[in-house]
């Protein structure tokens, strides 16, 4: 894994957000700013797939994705991934009738161009994306959620989170019993306070949706990222 492919921010440096706080910094951009959710979850993930490609380098990629916008963001760096080359095939962390309305558009989208949708996680994968559960983690994985992280866990591949391996809250830091260890993990706007010192995130990316800085003045979470020179950095 190439760790150093992106510019480098030290963790003092940048704001970082509660769970509470990344729900309102979404309120704000979606109702307030009219930046859409279609517009952030395609910042996501593209740069997810630009992480991926850079510290990975895979031929072969299997995005597991959840039925919220974290499993949405997934199925757009699926969609990237396929483009840049990689043969790349989606495992469902949900039933398709359970994604909400801006994912689901992605899953048409997975369709549409002709991406494999499997029901395992095949042994032959070079790489895992890791977009089953985001920052709307309540209590123990169940269902097929928790099938999916099982067959990621079991599986020899290395494995990229977004925004936060599933399993762990964003604020409190603590892990559920079943819960993901990733080798990476990219998450959005600012760094969420759980990933802090937290082993099962592997190495910390940050990478940037659009935000305005002038949100996080308003919700006084400390200063705002720089992505001039990049909009994908290393958090150390």
């Amino acid at each position: 894994m190439r760790v150093d492919a992106f510019p480098s921010v030290s963790a003092e440096s940048i704001g970082w957000l509660t769970t509470e706080q990344m729900i309102e910094v979404d309120r704000v951009m979606i109702e307030d700013l009219h930046i859409e959710l279609l517009q952030m979850m395609e910042n996501a993930g593209r740069n997810l797939a630009r992480v991926a490609l850079e510290l990975f380098d895979p031929t072969h990629v299997t995005v597991c994705a959840g039925s919220g916008g974290n499993g949405g963001g997934g199925l757009v760096a699926a969609r990237h991934l396929h483009l840049a080359g990689a043969d790349v095939e989606v495992v469902l962390a949900a039933a398709r009738d359970r994604f909400t309305p801006v994912p689901a558009h992605q899953l048409e989208i997975i369709d549409r161009i002709g991406l494999d949708v499997l029901e395992e996680v095949p042994s032959h994968t070079e790489l895992i994306i890791d977009a089953i559960i985001g920052y709307s983690l309540r209590g123990e994985p169940r269902g097929l959620a928790a099938e999916v992280m099982t067959q990621v866990m079991t599986s020899s591949a290395p494995v990229l989170s977004l925004d936060t391996p599933s399993g762990l809250d964003t604020t409190s830091s603590t892990v559920a019993d079943l819960h993901i260890a990733a080798d990476a993990t990219v998450t959005l706007a600012l760094p969420k306070v759980g990933l802090s010192d937290q082993p099962v995130v592997g190495e910390l990316y940050l990478a940037d949706i659009s935000v305005p800085p002038s949100v996080y003045d308003r919700l006084g979470t400390g200063p705002a990222p720089d992505f001039s020179s990049s909009p994908i950095l290393r958090v150390r």
